[in-house]
């Protein structure tokens, strides 16, 4: 049977489109299927706008997977460099932030242009929005549309995870997966907030809003993550990057640990500063109606002389002090003076600090997650190909497979090295 085409992808995003024109420029005759009405829009709400298209420093190490190891040969392929020279070819500019994270100066939009301009000189077709029916495989792979009737001896998913369902995220790619026979580890939202049990959270609804650096850690082996990143309350839980990375090795029912004051010894700290010259007895904790804690008199802010809460706020905002201190029940102690209180409750208050052992009741979901966890088991994929090792001409690339990155630009480049150690081979 003969087709008019070599290669049928599935999903117009960022594995998709690079695939498409890489395997369009090697002369493949390629169609582009993707059920959305604009093109790539989690490409465009990235980096707040910005696409943090790639990391200067991209490793195994930093991506979460049954099968770590199966990504090392598609980033040797193609790495940051590789896709950095091809941004720079476009006339794009970009700027570095921390950790190597890199941006588009002006817009996400200059990326999906790349895209389209990449695809366009490898004269691939598209089929936009057209929904996928069915599919099946004989001779060639057939695949039914609203848009019409495609059909390829080679087939190519790349339609991504769950995260965001409101742009058009399904299971698709898991669903042919399992369609064809192949293995698929457990998928749950991933690089998302963590929410707690409302009575668990209570103490620290207040303090929606309020950032600092924390240091987590979760995990054991293989499977533990540790990071130190801001940290952000949120009237459910915790956000912000120190918790949108470890939601990558969390799992339910595991606990996480928080050090509120990395790089500090804080029993150290509390108890040098209790050496200090001081003078008069505790202070009440809290006021008569049992509102904010009583912040001591002017003049004891320095050395032993200064009160607990007082010496916790030169590390934390207010506010977190007086809520923290509430909830591990050291209320009584908040308005004494350091010389004033035993060593042993200042080392309490050093290990609580920086040893908060909090269990997530769960995660905020795919719609607040910004990409999923598990996919495709990479062990039945050909990792220098991406095609299944048990159904030739099928291949699957990006998020849909079981490879979750870091925050950080680590997902599109994987989207970038899967998709063209794929276009390569087909």
């Amino acid at each position: 049977m003969r087709a008019d085409l070599d290669v049928i992808i599935i999903g117009a995003g960022a594995a998709g489109m690079m695939c498409a024109a890489v395997a369009g420029r090697r002369g493949r005759r390629v169609m582009l299927v993707d059920h959305a009405e604009r093109l790539a829009e989690k490409i465009r709400i990235s980096g707040g706008g910005r696409c943090n298209f790639t990391n200067r420093r991209v490793g195994t190490e930093n991506f979460v997977s049954d099968n770590p190891d199966f990504c090392r040969s598609a980033l040797a392929g193609y790495g940051p460099d590789d896709f950095i020279k091809l941004v720079d070819a476009h006339g794009i500019a970009w700027h570095e932030k921390h950790r190597g994270q890199l941006f588009c100066d002006d817009s996400s939009e200059d990326i999906i242009a790349l895209l389209r301009r990449e695809c366009d000189q490898g004269k691939v077709g598209w089929r936009m929005p057209a929904r996928v029916q069915s599919l099946e495989k004989g001779d060639l792979f057939t695949v039914h549309t609203t848009l019409g009737v495609l059909k390829a001896p080679q087939l190519v998913i790349a339609t991504g995870g769950m995260a965001i369902p409101q742009l058009g995220a399904t299971d698709f790619g898991l669903s042919v997966a399992r369609q064809f026979g192949l293995k698929v580890i457990e998928p749950r939202p991933a690089l998302v907030p963590l929410v707690f049990d409302q009575a668990q959270w209570q103490p620290f609804s207040t303090l929606a809003g309020l950032s600092l650096q924390a240091e987590l850690t979760t995990g054991q082996g293989r499977q533990a993550g540790a990071f130190v990143e801001d940290l952000l309350f949120t009237h459910r839980g915790l956000s912000g990057p120190a918790i949108l990375q470890i939601s990558n090795y969390w799992q339910p029912g595991q606990p996480i640990n928080v050090d509120l004051m990395p790089g500090v010894d804080l029993d150290a700290w509390l108890l040098d500063a209790k050496k200090a010259p001081h003078a008069g007895r505790c202070a009440p904790a809290l006021s008569p109606k049992g509102g904010p804690f009583a912040l001591g008199r002017p003049g004891d802010k320095k050395g032993g002389r200064q009160s607990l809460i007082n010496a916790l706020t030169t590390h934390w905002p207010r506010r977190l002090a007086e809520s923290w201190l509430a909830a591990t029940g050291m209320a009584e102690q908040a308005g004494c003076r350091l010389a004033d209180l035993p060593d042993a409750t200042l080392r309490q208050a050093g290990r609580q600090a920086q040893g908060w052992q909090l269990v997530p009741s769960g995660t905020a979901g795919y719609k607040k997650a910004e990409v999923m966890r598990g996919g495709v088991d990479t062990r039945g994929i050909n990792q220098k190909t991406m095609q299944a090792r048990n159904v030739p001409g099928l291949f699957f690339i990006g998020e849909a497979l079981d490879m979750t990155g870091w925050l950080g630009g680590y997902n599109f480049q994987w989207a970038w090295s899967s998709a063209v150690a794929c276009g390569r081979a087909l």
